[in-house]
């Protein structure tokens, strides 16, 4: 049995180091926790001892087989919250980060079981993470974000690398959804914003800040 500390150490590990590849550093999973690096060693030394994680102190952490499937367990838990929230209670998709990581505690198996089927086994949730299965496995990811387009590309917006609650709000205002078609019509050389058409319809000009957040896949 972890507790709810663990398991909020293992999922932080995850994320830092599928966005990074890279061993994660104490000092990046103090930030991210919010908690003093002197604490944080120290958790992670007790962690390491019951073989959750690989702990060098030259190199930082990693999770063992086991952490990183606890790990998984939380996220995919997380992420179902959140499309129940959206779907069945009407909560907007900047509302629901912070109830679904109390509800990513829950232990019983057979619930979360329960709310995949209910949920129609959904492959992302409301801000196109990815959802793994039972066993830990995702689809095939071929996203990129739109940044990486250039002028004449066709996509669609599948989600969001910044989950900030001003960056899906700012969204929401500009009426830029998922599942929306964009049209990349020019490239401004200075600022690298992008000039785009939304579902063949709306002009909008887009700022680097924002197309480097948005994960789009070629339609």
């Amino acid at each position: 049995m972890t507790s709810l500390a663990e398991e909020n150490y293992l999922k932080a590990i995850y994320k830092l180091h599928e966005r990074n590849g890279a061993m994660v550093s104490t000092s990046a999973l103090a930030e991210t926790l919010q908690i003093n690096a002197a604490s944080v060693t120290d958790f992670i030394k007790k962690m390491a001892a019951k073989k959750l994680i690989s702990y060098q102190k030259s190199k930082g952490v990693s999770l063992s087989e086991q952490g990183r499937s606890i790990a998984l367990n939380i996220i995919r838990k997380h992420r179902l919250w959140e499309v129940w929230l959206v779907n069945n209670l009407g909560f907007k998709w900047d509302e629901v980060h912070e109830i679904a990581e109390q509800l990513e505690h829950v232990i019983s198996d057979e619930l979360i079981e329960s709310l995949d089927k209910h949920l129609g086994y959904p492959k992302a949730d409301p801000h196109g993470d990815l959802i793994p299965d039972a066993k830990g496995r995702f689809i095939k990811n071929s996203s990129k974000p739109l940044l990486e387009c250039a002028k004449g590309d066709k996509v669609k917006f599948t989600g969001v690398a910044e989950h900030s609650n001003s960056f899906l709000q700012y969204l929401t205002k500009n009426n830029i959804k998922l599942g929306d078609e964009i049209a990349v019509e020019g490239i401004e050389a200075f600022d690298n914003s992008f000039q785009v058409k939304i579902n063949r319809k709306e002009n909008k000009l887009l700022s680097k800040d924002v197309v480097k957040n948005l994960l789009v896949i070629t339609v």
